[in-house]
């Protein structure tokens, strides 16, 4: 009977189908408890994991029969590729499936940013009729949507921002000039997009070449109306340089759902305090009741085939 750990949640449903031939070590708070982990990896063949476990040298060492890492989600920020390699381990990411939940949280905060009236129940209940000053949003027909990063995900936005009638643009310099992507959207080099769009979508990971790759110069770039909306990885925005340009009118609102750090603390969320025209969330895009079920089945089932069961 081969040994899995889960050091994330995962559903009870597929929990089952794991212990069916398994022995399941499953604690939805074991990444917290680092000496507990890599005492329970050791031996294990599987792991799944989410975007608070590290799977790092330290733990590819210590697991020493681990055939397969199930990454219950996109990112693999937290988990070393290279070492993970050199250790014959397979990693496994739930890539798409969560895609259209990403795509939607996109336009859902495109839409609320551009319009600017969600924020009045409080003024309402108060009694209040704040018309004045409000009635003058935008609509999202006719408007240029930037896409930084054009995968799968950006891809599925594009799609959806059609339907509002938006002209598409994109930035990604590791599509060639002649990929049927491009059919689909204008190619532009990152600089005109800032400079042109209306709203700004990131869609790249986190490297050494994307980090901080919306600066200060970049938002100076950008139109005071501008929408930024980051859903790809923390640290791809200065988030000191956006907070900075909103409350200054450098540009005219954003949406962040990934930050430099995770979770988000009371330090650095305090350089966000007082502004309106931003929306927060922590990490939780790629995350509905239907995008949860299909990363879980995929990466259940994919982990499942990887062992050879």
């Amino acid at each position: 009977m081969r040994k899995l750990v889960v050091s994330e949640f995962l559903q009870e449903e597929f929990l089952g189908v794991l212990r069916g031939g398994h022995e399941v070590v499953y604690d939805p708070d074991l990444y917290a408890d680092r000496q507990r982990l890599l005492e329970e990896v050791a031996g294990a063949e599987a792991i799944f994991v989410r975007n608070r476990t590290y799977v790092d040298a330290e733990f590819v060492a210590a697991a020493n029969r681990m055939k397969v890492v199930g990454r219950l989600g996109v990112g693999l920020d937290n988990i070393d590729m290279v070492a993970c390699a050199a250790a014959g381990l397979e990693v496994i990411p739930a890539v798409g499936a969560n895609a259209v939940a990403v795509a939607e949280y996109v336009m859902g905060a495109m839409l609320v940013l551009l319009r600017g009236v969600y924020a009045m129940t409080g003024s309402m209940v108060a009694g209040e009729w704040p018309r004045q000053g409000h009635a003058f949003g935008r609509e999202a027909m006719g408007k240029t949507l930037g896409l930084v990063g054009f995968g799968s995900i950006a891809r599925h936005v594009a799609a959806r921002a059609r339907g509002f009638e938006m002209r598409i643009v994109a930035h990604d310099p590791y599509l060639t000039v002649g990929d049927p992507a491009w059919l689909t959207a204008e190619q532009m080099d990152l600089e005109e997009l800032l400079g042109c769009a209306d709203v700004i979508s990131i869609h790249t990971p986190l490297n050494e070449e994307t980090r901080n790759l919306i600066d200060g110069a970049g938002l100076a770039l950008m139109k005071p109306t501008a929408i930024l909306i980051n859903t790809s990885r923390g640290g791809t925005v200065d988030e000191v340089a956006l907070a900075h340009a909103l409350r200054t009118g450098g540009i005219g609102g954003a949406a962040l759902d990934v930050f430099a750090s995770e979770p988000l603390g009371p330090g650095p969320a305090s350089r966000f305090a007082g502004v309106s025209n931003l929306l927060l969330t922590p990490h939780v895009a790629g995350n509905t009741i239907e995008s949860v079920d299909r990363v879980a089945r995929m990466i259940v089932n994919a982990v499942i085939e990887a062992l050879g069961d």
